[in-house]
């Protein structure tokens, strides 16, 4: 469940290639940034989208692992290149292969443990360092690296428990707030899922997060959801969701503007029923619609153009 920086940061104690998408054009498998290690044994953590195209830069990365000498790599994906496995996107690829990656460990580190946004590239030399955002020399590849974003679940019944793993697996930081010890507890959730567990009165006078974060409301019952939209619906959250149908998106906002615990504006921008529409049914279907929305909703505040 760790991010790739952390995967990286993990990995340097062996060596290993990086490989990274440095530019598409046209139909591809996957979008710029994207990246894999490879090992000696054959083992790839991270993707480039698999397929021959994947293939193709495994095989060259442990040719660069044996020689010690970087490269880059330029593919057309049409028929004459993937007739044999189907890869006709049409695009193409260029990126880079890095066989001492696992040097720049201590890089690794702090990308993984990053608080702030940190900007890194490779340079012509093929050399790995830290940039800035107005470096305009000679650099192969730049990205910069943001911190997680925050996701805090109000709730931690079944929807919860699994809702967490997959957020935390598409690197996402989550924190359960829930007034039940015996279910807010890491046998439910995962280690490095934060608990905050106690009266929701208490849990409700902890300050709004600082970062960009995201909200989910998914307590036990429409009462404590309404408790914690009362005081979450004013926390700069970049996306708020609720669980529930679309008559209780109703009822509650009446509720809500005729207390004046909210202005019809900051009502409307809750999701509710929250999740993309997929007719999910159960716990784990309800699971996946919800997150497959944090991603699109993550991917539009980032700017990320479908």
């Amino acid at each position: 469940m760790s991010r790739f920086h952390e995967q990286l940061a993990g990995a340097s104690d062996r060596p290993f290639a990086l490989a990274v998408i440095a530019g598409t054009k046209g139909s591809s498998p996957q979008r710029i940034g994207a990246k894999a290690i490879f090992f000696g044994d054959g083992k790839i953590t991270g993707t480039l989208g698999g397929g021959c195209l994947e293939a193709e830069v495994q095989s060259r990365a442990l040719s660069a692992l044996k020689t010690g000498r970087p490269a880059e790599f330029a593919m057309v994906l049409d028929h004459d290149f993937g007739w044999d496995d189907g890869l006709i996107c049409g695009g193409s690829v260029n990126g880079l292969i890095l066989p001492h990656a696992a040097q720049a460990g201590e890089l690794w580190r702090e990308l993984a443990n990053a608080t702030a946004p940190i900007r890194w590239g490779v340079k012509t030399d093929f050399s790995i360092a830290r940039t800035e955002a107005d470096d305009s020399g000679d650099w192969l590849y730049q990205e910069t690296v943001s911190p997680p974003v925050e996701l805090w679940i109000a709730g931690s019944g079944h929807v919860a428990q699994a809702i967490a793993p997959l957020a935390l697996q598409l690197d996402f930081a989550v924190t359960v707030f829930d007034d039940r010890v015996e279910l807010a507890n890491h046998y439910f959730f995962p280690a490095v899922t934060k608990l905050h567990v106690g009266g929701w009165h208490e849990l409700l006078k902890m300050p709004p997060p600082t970062a960009p974060a995201f909200g989910l409301v998914v307590t036990r019952g429409h009462q404590h959801d309404a408790l914690v939209l009362s005081e979450w619906i004013r926390f700069p959250f970049t996306f708020l969701g609720m669980i529930g149908s679309r008559r209780k998106a109703r009822i509650m906002r009446e509720q809500f503007l005729k207390q004046n615990l909210a202005t019809p504006e900051q009502f409307d921008r809750i999701a509710c029923p929250v999740g993309l529409d997929i007719a999910a049914v159960g716990t784990n279907e309800i699971a996946v619609s919800v997150v497959a929305q944090l991603i699109q909703k993550r991917a539009e505040s980032a700017g990320v153009k479908r």
